[in-house]
């Protein structure tokens, strides 16, 4: 029996379903007939010249409709479930997963743990395979679907089940080998865990990985978040300045062989090691086009090459004001820069940049992304903010106004008495909110996992 029905839930003006009179509510069965599982069936069935889709009204009524049209032109129906299928949960209990390391009384969506290898291709996300059957590798392969994102961690069977808390993890290398050999492109991730997966257990990890390129594109390092709220979990202890060293030496000698070999850097190290280790960030040309933008690869490098072109075609300007910039302590050293950098033309705006320590999860959790209005709140209260607060999108739930506290930005400019800006993450945006100059804006995917506390963009 199929898990979800698939209701119309908006017929879209002048389409082909607007046409055969499709109205919310309907419910598509299938099409050409087959049975259509998910988004991706769907797609793919209905991508064809001539289609036969069977149509049941509210009712029980049943439509045959026989439609002629171009090929890949779109029917123009949105479903009440946009995936057309029920989100499948993480079957893992990870012992770095930050889920479970948040506090009781949130909302509920942010408890939801997805392993949903569909939304990889749809949102970025990162999944683990284990909860992937052969015939879900099947459909990746014969529709093509790439790239596929996966949390490999290691390489050893044994110490992923162990890490994962999950018997069954360490089978996913001959699903992984059958992607590889059908040509699928793939991203991999790595969340390092100190004295678990790190040292000669991540070497054996790069130098297995690296036997998928060229298919498997990128892979990225990130340290563990810890938060406050560990109580009963498995002991985790943070990386040091040394510890984050020797992930940098280890990393960069691979980075060196592999460029030598196949013109890529292949393993990437996110920006937080850097910190850490109090070394300076790569240059912009050993990111490799940004590929783990997402995890925290290189965005402050961006940022910085994303301000100087923005700013190159703008001129010395008299223009007065003052502003302030409230971000996660990762990144604020790093807008401070860029905000002198802005200053240099536009030497009349002040700017004050605070980073906000999150008292909320903990200190050691550093990122804008996971700040909750009330720490702003607090933090804020009694400074000099100027005529404007920014802040990043990243703060917010996607589409909405909400922190994840449940407080709003409507919230905050009451209770600080200051009009609250929220930025998109490009450099060009940075600077455009910052002189309130139009700049050209180009908009990159984001996406916040859950299982690092690295992940941050322009971050304030």
């Amino acid at each position: 029996m199929r898990k979800t029905r698939h209701i119309i839930r908006r017929v879209l003006p002048g389409s082909i379903a607007e046409e055969l009179e499709l109205e919310p509510g309907d419910e598509l069965v299938s099409v050409n007939g087959q049975e259509v599982e998910d988004i991706f069936d769907y797609q793919y069935l209905t991508n064809e010249e001539y289609l036969e889709i069977l149509i049941r009204r509210p009712d029980g009524e049943e439509w045959e409709l026989e439609i002629e049209k171009e090929y890949e032109e779109d029917l123009g129906i949105e479903f009440e479930n946009g995936l057309m299928d029920a989100y499948r949960t993480c079957s893992n209990r990870c012992i770095f997963c930050f889920i479970d390391q948040m506090p009781p009384g949130m909302r509920k969506t942010l408890y939801f743990k997805d392993d949903d290898s569909r939304l990889s291709f749809l949102q970025g996300n990162y999944v683990t395979l284990t909860n992937m059957t052969e015939h879900d590798i099947d459909r990746i392969i014969r529709y093509h679907l790439a790239p596929i994102n996966i949390s490999f961690h290691t390489t050893d069977p044994a110490l992923r089940c162990r890490m994962l808390n999950n018997r069954f993890a360490g089978d996913i290398f001959p699903k992984v080998q059958k992607l590889f050999e059908a040509g699928i492109e793939m991203n991999g991730q790595i969340v390092l865990c100190r004295g678990i997966n790190d040292g000669e257990h991540l070497e054996q990890t790069i130098r297995d990985l690296a036997g998928y390129l060229p298919h498997l594109k990128s892979v990225s390092v990130v340290p563990v978040g810890l938060t406050r709220f560990r109580d009963g979990l498995y002991p985790l202890e943070p990386f040091e300045e040394e510890d984050a060293c020797q992930v940098l030496d280890l990393v960069e000698r691979w980075q060196k062989t592999l460029y030598e070999k196949w013109g890529t850097h292949f393993i990437h190290c996110s920006d937080e090691w850097y910190l850490l280790a109090k070394r300076s960030l790569p240059r912009a040309d050993q990111y490799d086009g940004y590929p783990q933008l997402e995890n925290g690869v290189g965005m402050l490098r961006l940022l910085e090459e994303e301000v100087k072109a923005a700013l190159s075609g703008m001129d010395y300007s008299e223009r007065k004001s003052s502003l302030s910039v409230a971000t996660g302590l990762l990144a604020a050293p790093f807008i401070r820069e860029n905000a002198r950098a802005i200053q240099e033309k536009y030497p009349n705006i002040r700017v004050t940049v605070y980073g906000i320590v999150n008292e909320f999860f903990g200190e050691r959790i550093t990122v804008s992304g996971l700040l909750t209005g009330r720490d702003l709140c607090r933090q804020l209260t009694g400074k000099e903010l100027g005529e404007r607060l920014l802040i990043p999108c990243n703060m917010l739930r996607d589409g909405e106004n909400v922190f994840l506290d449940d407080m709003t930005v409507e919230e905050l400019e009451s209770a600080l008495q200051v009009p609250v800006s929220v930025v998109d993450p490009e450099g060009a945006a940075l600077v455009a909110a910052v002189t309130q100059e139009k700049t050209e804006i180009t908009h990159r995917r984001r996406q916040i996992y859950e299982q690092a506390d690295s992940s941050d963009r322009w971050t304030p």
